[in-house]
C-alpha cells in the first residue's frame, strides 16, 4: 500500500477513536466532527486506490462516493456529515455555539454509521 494511503488509513482510525473518545465525555459536537473526517479520509483513502490518484482538495463525501461506488445504502450518511466538518466548527456557520447543537442521538447515529462504513471498506480492500 503506498504511504499516502496508508497514512490516510492511520488517520482514519484515530479520528474515529478521537470521536468514540469525544462521545464517551458528551462533546458530542467534537464527536460529530471526528465522525465527518474519519469518513472523508477514508472515501479519500478508497479514492486512491480505486482511481490511483489523489481526489484532490475536495470535502464532498458524496462526490467521493459515487466515484468509488460506494452502495446507495451508505448515501444517508453522507447527506447527513457533509456539512459537518464546517457545522461542527463555526457559529456563524451553525446559527449558534456548535455545542449547543448536537445530542447524544445525533452523535451516535454518526458513530455507529461512520463505523459500518469505515469496516466496510476495509472489507473490500483486503
Amino acid at each position: 500500500m503506498r504511504e499516502e494511503i496508508k497514512n490516510l488509513w492511520e488517520q482514519t482510525e484515530k479520528d474515529f477513536e478521537v470521536a468514540e473518545k469525544n462521545f464517551k465525555i458528551k462533546e458530542y459536537y467534537v464527536s460529530a466532527f471526528f465522525c465527518q473526517q474519519s469518513v472523508e479520509k477514508t472515501l479519500k483513502a478508497f479514492f486512491m486506490i480505486k482511481k490511483g490518484k489523489s481526489a484532490g482538495p475536495t470535502h464532498s463525501l458524496i462526490y467521493l462516493a459515487k466515484e468509488t461506488k460506494i452502495p446507495s445504502g451508505f448515501f444517508g450518511i453522507f447527506q447527513d456529515l457533509s456539512p459537518e466538518f464546517v457545522t461542527t466548527r463555526y457559529p456563524d456557520v451553525a446559527g449558534d455555539a456548535p455545542y449547543k447543537l448536537y445530542s447524544k442521538g445525533k452523535a451516535q447515529d454518526y458513530l455507529i454509521k461512520s463505523g459500518r462504513l469505515i469496516k466496510w471498506i476495509k472489507q473490500q480492500i483486503k
